[in-house]
């Protein structure tokens, strides 16, 4: 039993405990009227559907449409992910995502010296067209929305699903879903880059246009907060660090000389649900008040889809365990119904063996019922913004937007979010967040069950745990050669060096990018081309 002290402002007693969020943001015992600005609940509050957003992008939320339910699926090789996508399908799942194994990720194929040990491990390898095409078989590309979780190579693997749906029949314009295609968390959190920052930026402008006139439907970017809160962030730190990169997105296409309204209606997020369920419900509201005024006001965007701030919501795999893990999926349902209060478009809910293993089957069953039963049991659907009006709630969202401007303006005077990460600034903040919050869990002033507290002494682990077989990298590799010794080699050193050329123009890549992954040159092929012109980036050191 916690020990009790008196509270100076009422006389009663109190819990001695730590009374603040996750982020260490202290919370008051009470919120009253006195706590809300009178602006937060006309002018800044509005009607969902209704500038500034604060409410939801649109008006009956989902009376109209449930958020779309994405697990985050890939293992081993194509055959085995496609699998999953199959299981997750027949179980009610309404959308894919795609993860990929660390090679594919950093743009090497399967038998580069640096995949050793790594292939099919934490995603699904994809070297060429070929893989697409075992990916996706049987799989109805124009009737579900498709996800991939991929940065620096994004362009190449994109255009690679896109010679699959050709060749399937499929026109580019009934494509739906969304590229990650986010390279600037990646300098920030997730560190997997290849070229410097300005090259990467161009090849996302070029999508951008590209995406506008070809495949209209899909959403060019996921400007993702995931990665950045996984890292250590605070839940201000992930909102303005992530609004900002999408400003910085935003800069760079106008720059280039497309039109706002061209392409900021296909601009999407990403953000990560956390345990503290009010400060996430708070953040995300927060999000698109900010990101609606931004476009408006400062970039001049006239359609109103362009200011609206569409998130995809992942709860937060930094906060499973290990220890107890059945205890991951309570974690994860509170952070899912965060996500849903929150307004989200779509989620994917952890599965609760996630920090042992990739999921099991049971496992990832279990994460999709848990959106289902908010879904269609919890009566979380049934009202847009249920907690609007709530003085704790807005309160809370308006200090979080408060603290996002701030952050802008100190990121602005040091001239732009590139110039903040090549000082190493959004870095550094992250990573004293994260110290302060793992000081706070040695310190036990911060609870984690399992973990720090309600430990299980000689705990036996009673969950299956998925297992990747380790004939996948050899069997990998000897596809990828197989793709090589099959295809027309004049066709693809004919193509890569029409895009090594365009590279060192400014015209548009993705039409190059696409002829490669028509030819079936390899990942690792285009990867090194665009090398030869962008060269490799090397991060310095900051701490």
């Amino acid at each position: 039993m916690a020990e009790k002290t008196i509270d100076t402002q009422t006389g009663a007693p109190v819990r001695e405990a730590d009374y603040t969020t996750v982020s260490g943001r202290p919370v008051k015992p009470l919120y009253t009227e006195h706590d809300v600005h009178a602006e937060d609940l006309h002018a800044q509050l509005g009607l969902p559907g209704q500038y500034p957003y604060t409410r939801g992008v649109h008006p009956t939320m989902y009376r109209g449409k449930l958020w779309t339910m994405r697990q985050f699926a890939g293992m081993g090789n194509a055959e085995q992910t496609n699998e999953r996508f199959k299981f997750l399908l027949a179980r009610g799942q309404t959308g894919l995502s795609t993860a990929f194994d660390n090679p594919t990720l950093y743009g090497w194929d399967s038998d580069h010296p640096l995949s050793e040990g790594e292939v099919g491990k934490t995603g699904v390898a994809v070297d060429s067209l070929a893989d697409m095409e075992r990916l996706f078989d049987a799989i109805p590309l124009d009737q579900v929305s498709t996800s991939m979780t991929i940065n620096a190579p994004a362009a190449w693997i994109f255009t690679m699903f896109l010679a699959n749906a050709e060749k399937q029949g499929i026109p580019f314009a009934k494509l739906r879903g969304t590229l990650q295609n986010d390279i600037l968390k990646e300098y920030i959190a997730q560190k997997e880059w290849i070229f410097p920052p300005e090259p990467h930026l161009r090849i996302i402008t070029d999508l951008f246009a590209f995406c506008a006139d070809h495949v209209p439907q899909w959403n060019t970017i996921s400007i993702s907060g995931y990665h950045i809160r996984e890292a250590g962030a605070t839940a201000a730190q992930e909102l303005a660090f992530t609004l900002m990169d999408g400003f910085t997105y935003v800069e760079h296409a106008i720059e280039a000389g497309l039109d706002v309204d061209e392409f900021a209606p296909r601009l999407s997020f990403f953000f990560n649900s956390h345990l503290d369920f009010f400060e996430e419900i708070a953040k995300l509201r927060a999000a698109r008040r900010i990101w609606a005024r931004h476009m408006k006001e400062r970039y001049g965007a006239k359609n109103p889809r362009s200011w609206l701030c569409r998130f995809h919501v992942q709860t937060a795999g930094c906060s499973l365990t290990a220890q107890q893990p059945e205890v991951n999926i309570v974690r994860t349902a509170l952070e899912a119904l965060a996500g849903v209060l929150g307004g989200c478009q779509s989620l994917h809910t952890n599965s609760m063996d996630e920090a042992l293993a990739l999921p099991s089957d049971k496992a990832v069953e279990i994460a999709l019922r848990t959106q289902q039963v908010i879904a269609f049991e919890s009566g979380a659907a049934n009202v847009a913004d249920p907690l609007g009006g709530s003085f704790f709630v807005e309160a809370l969202t308006r200090e979080i937007e408060e603290d996002a401007e701030r952050y802008f303006k100190q990121i602005e005077e040091m001239g732009g979010m590139v110039k903040a990460i090549e000082k190493g600034y959004p870095q550094q903040e992250i990573t004293h967040a994260a110290f302060e919050y793992q000081r706070a869990l040695s310190e036990k002033t911060k609870v984690m069950v399992g973990v720090n507290e309600f430990v299980n002494e000689d705990e036996t682990l009673e969950i299956p745990i998925l297992e990747i077989d380790e004939a996948v990298e050899p069997d990998q590799i000897a596809k990828v050669k197989a793709v090589r010794e099959n295809r027309d080699n004049v066709a693809v050193k004919d193509r890569l060096d029409k895009l090594e050329k365009a590279a060192r123009t400014k015209e548009n890549l993705i039409p190059h990018l696409l002829d490669c992954s028509r030819a079936y040159a390899t990942e690792g092929e285009i990867t090194q081309a665009l090398i030869n012109v962008f060269g490799e980036y090397r991060e310095d050191s900051f701490f």
